[in-house]
């Protein structure tokens, strides 16, 4: 079979396999994230194994716990969560018009103290009206309502099928138990199937991915529990209505980078000026929880938990986000940031491949040197 052949299969299956993929994203959800699970959970079986316990046991009790603790987060925080987010989806409307108000109000102000002359010296006579200011940002505001409550709904309707009580109780932990009792077999067996002539090359790769896979979602995971937890009980503490919900929110949210932190200020500065004004210490103090959660994000809890493990400029992160987005919704962006680290794993390897491939070179095939890989070093690691 011809190399031009070959590769035109490979692109149908993977075309396919895509297809198949958002067709059946609703279903599959639960079954991807016990698959998910078993690969994060993995490195605590093999030690328990080291310790004694054996594969059955360790893979029992680990999914024990996990069961345990996803009860306990039902029990404790799902009820307040659901009250709070009941209580600010009925209030949306109404803290959207009072935000509409205030910068009616007090925009029209400024426009009035501060914008007529410059508006004049521009060769505008006519500066802006309440009315104009009115239309004008009663439409922004009102596409911001659309967009939220679309988000709201996308947010919903994902997590129904990766995060439903029965997907919890009963799917997902199953798949994750199996997988996790056959993850060296099923290893093992896909090693097995890569010809020999490539074995060496594709286990480096397959390392690297797992590398970057494992440093990003274990790093990133600990980070989205400090900072949901910092965000809720500072916004809390502050007096900030749904204060609970906008942290917890923000903190989950911060798996995937610049939403969390996006999301997290302009609803929080939104509450807060919509709440508080004219008096400046709700705004100040929320600013103040919201801004040094980033700044420990940045500077303290990214660097040293997640470090350079992905390897991949802001620019492609921002494209893997919108293309998984558009094509698995909500889900798409939890799978967005890992997925764009494996497949950037992938395109080093290929442009070390072709950069010393005859192509490039001009050496003839058969003075060609074999293409070794060498795994990117990267600060986390799976144990």
């Amino acid at each position: 079979m011809s190399l031009q052949r070959q590769i035109l299969i490979w692109i149908a299956v993977l075309a396919l396999a895509v297809y198949a993929l958002v067709a059946l994203s609703g279903v599959l959800m639960p079954f991807a994230a016990g698959i998910a699970i078993a690969y994060l959970l993995d490195p605590l079986a093999c030690k328990l194994e080291r310790l004694g316990l054996n594969r059955l046991g360790a893979s029992a009790l680990i999914l024990a716990l996990f069961v345990a603790a996803i009860l306990l987060i039902l029990v404790v925080l799902v009820p307040v969560l659901t009250r709070q987010l009941t209580a600010f989806v009925l209030s949306l409307p109404g803290i959207a018009a009072r935000l509409q108000d205030l910068v009616i109000l007090e925009g029209g102000k400024l426009v009035e103290h501060y914008g007529g002359e410059t508006l004049r010296k521009l060769g505008i006579d006519a500066p802006l009206t309440p009315a104009d200011m009115q239309s004008s940002i009663g439409s922004v505001v009102g596409q911001a309502i659309n967009y939220i409550i679309g988000f709201l709904n996308s947010l919903w309707s994902g997590s129904r099928a990766l995060f439903g009580l029965f997907s919890i109780l009963v799917v997902t932990p199953v798949v994750a138990f199996y997988i996790l009792l056959d993850w060296r077999r099923m290893t093992g067996a896909i090693d097995s199937w890569v010809p020999a002539r490539h074995r060496a090359a594709v286990r480096a790769i397959a390392r690297d991915i797992d590398r970057a896979l494992a440093g990003f979602v274990r790093g990133q995971s600990v980070v989205s529990l400090i900072l949901g937890s910092w965000y809720a009980v500072g916004l809390t503490m502050a007096g900030l209505n749904f204060g609970f919900l906008i942290g917890i929110t923000g903190g989950f949210l911060s798996f995937v980078p610049f939403l969390g932190s996006l999301a997290v200020l302009i609803v929080s500065t939104s509450v807060a000026v919509v709440q508080g004004w004219p008096e400046w210490r709700l705004i100040l103090v929320t600013l103040a929880v919201v801004l040094s959660g980033q700044f420990l994000e940045g500077n303290v809890l990214s660097p040293y938990l997640v470090g350079h493990s992905i390897g991949l400029h802001p620019v492609w992160l921002m494209l893997a986000l919108v293309i998984c987005s558009t094509l698995f919704g909500f889900p798409g962006l939890l799978i967005a940031v890992p997925l764009a680290a494996a497949l950037g794993v992938l395109a080093r390897f290929a442009l070390r491949s072709y950069l010393a491939s005859p192509v490039y070179t001009g050496e003839p095939a058969a003075g060609r040197a074999t293409v070794t890989f060498e795994p990117r070093i990267v600060e986390a690691g799976r144990d």
